[in-house]
């Protein structure tokens, strides 16, 4: 959230290095889901703080512009004086409360977007009482500014050199509606998700440019200022009052790699629905499931992670009166559609059996969801249990289903980079046979091609990075390239 005139730091290179894939075993730490009140684990600031909390920022924050609404936290900004001010808003944080090295941290926020307003949900180190900023380090997991339908995130510190040190990314989305905004971070890397789909990263390993802050307790804070450096101080009246939603934040971390287990999601527990309800179900282990499900409802659920590329095992715990139904999974919003499956008659709306069907995923963090191709069926939970685990990745390894190693991309190379038109591809083996896939840096697959030759059109593809996925024979070679 503390913003100077920014110093572009790359570190392009470092996120190219091979990484190794670790399967990551979530386990919930610590959660706020705002339902009733806002939890003790939280501390108000109040004031604009010193130069405007080190960003001219233009408001007074206040703990009475924080409140629940319908088991959301709200954080109102207003356009009204006090304490020498013209504006108001709320900043909080976890600061002597709660503190984490290392884990998941999500939540759930809807904002507003007009010129001059400035939310963020962002992490600071806890030694900055003593160390001071940027020494304490800073991760900010989403900040947005004005009315850009973008989202940023950006880790600062101070580097091996002894400078201000910042490497931000973004991506596109539309700030006013609902997004998960999370981190994944460990001992080799900081990555920054939209939705469960990654948007940037940074390498971290062994303190490498000074980075060693990120290896310390971060505290988590939320606020929205009005106006500052970054955002200006073009600030229009009529934004007010401006609200910021936050459904839930919530902390993992991970509880040990084991990627044969098998993750059950229950079907109430989904993070947007269209069209359906819920009510309690007389299935084995209880609760709820979730029913009136008619064609083109819908449900979405959290983050995902498919620990290994390979085949999964999804169940769907069903039942419907009559049969007819029929469901169909994806990934991301529809961006990546895995199968459809029928729904049979199970002569009651409480009377359940199990249907299930393998599918291949790659590797990879991703938001699952159901859409009802034809309705009149009944969901109490999903299951996800890895068939194959023997192609994730190890120490630069991308194994093969027989479980015969070959190196990564070794022997395959793409060229130029960054390409304009012509993609060409060297290979020690024939491309013939194989499948190529491209997918943009939000997961979504943009080009499928069987290879003739060597060479790849890519002039139809828009500027940004991409990725290049080859598989054949149970191979998978992935490059990354730049349009």
């Amino acid at each position: 959230m503390k913003k100077f005139l920014l110093t572009s730091f790359l570190l392009g290179a470092l996120t190219t290095l091979q990484k190794n894939a670790q399967a990551q075993n979530w386990q919930l730490v610590w959660q706020d889901e705002f339902t009733t009140s806002i939890g003790a684990d939280w501390v108000f600031e109040t004031g604009n703080g010193s130069s405007g909390w080190g960003n001219n920022e233009l408001e007074y924050y206040r703990r009475e512009n924080a409140a629940i609404e319908n088991g959301q936290l709200v954080i109102t900004a207003k356009r009204e004086s006090f304490g020498g001010f013209n504006y108001t808003s709320a900043r909080m944080k976890t600061q002597g409360k709660k503190s984490w090295k290392y884990g998941k941290i999500e939540a759930r926020i809807k904002m507003p977007a007009f010129s001059g307003i400035w939310p963020a949900f962002w992490m600071l180190g806890d030694n900055i009482t003593t160390v001071g900023w940027p020494d304490c380090g800073e991760i900010d997991i989403m900040e947005h500014i004005n009315a850009e339908n973008r989202t940023y995130g950006t880790p600062h510190w101070r580097d091996h050199n002894n400078n201000y040190a910042s490497f931000s990314g973004n991506t596109a989305c539309t700030v006013t509606d609902y997004h998960i905004y999370s981190v994944e971070w460990d001992a080799n890397y900081i990555r920054w998700f939209l939705d469960g789909v990654k948007f940037h990263e940074m390498y971290i390993g062994g303190g490498v440019n000074g980075t060693s802050e990120f290896h310390n307790n971060h505290f988590i804070l939320l606020n929205m200022a009005v106006g500052g450096n970054w955002p200006g101080f073009n600030i229009d009246p009529n934004g007010f009052p401006a609200k910021m939603y936050v459904d839930y934040v919530r902390v993992y971390q991970d509880a040990g790699s084991n990627p044969g287990t098998a993750i059950t999601i229950q079907a109430e527990s989904y993070t947007s629905m269209s069209g359906v309800q819920t009510e309690a179900t007389t299935d084995a282990g209880g609760g709820q499931n979730v029913g009136w499900i008619d064609a083109n409802d819908w449900m979405a659920y959290g983050a995902v992670n498919f620990p290994a590329t390979g085949t999964y095992k999804i169940e769907y715990r069903v039942a419907s009166l009559n049969g007819g139904g029929r469901l169909s999974l994806d990934l991301n919003a529809g961006s990546i559609v895995l199968g459809q499956l029928d729904v049979p008659a199970t002569g009651g709306w409480q009377n359940w059996t199990t249907i299930s069907h393998n599918v291949q995923v790659n590797a990879g963090t991703y938001n699952p969801g159901i859409f009802a191709v034809a309705g009149g069926w009944n969901l109490n939970w999903i299951r996800i249990t890895p068939l194959s685990t023997a192609r994730v990745a190890q120490n630069g390894m991308v194994n093969d289903l027989t479980d015969h190693p070959v190196q990564a991309g070794k022997g395959f190379t793409i060229y130029p980079n960054p390409v304009k038109q012509q993609l060409n591809i060297l290979s020690k083996e024939s491309l013939a046979g194989g499948l190529i896939r491209i997918f943009d840096i939000n997961g979504k697959q943009v080009l499928t091609a069987r290879p003739a030759g060597n060479q790849l059109d890519v002039s139809k593809l828009s500027p940004g990075v991409y990725t290049l996925v080859f598989t054949k024979n149970h191979i998978t070679i992935t490059k990354e390239f730049v349009k």
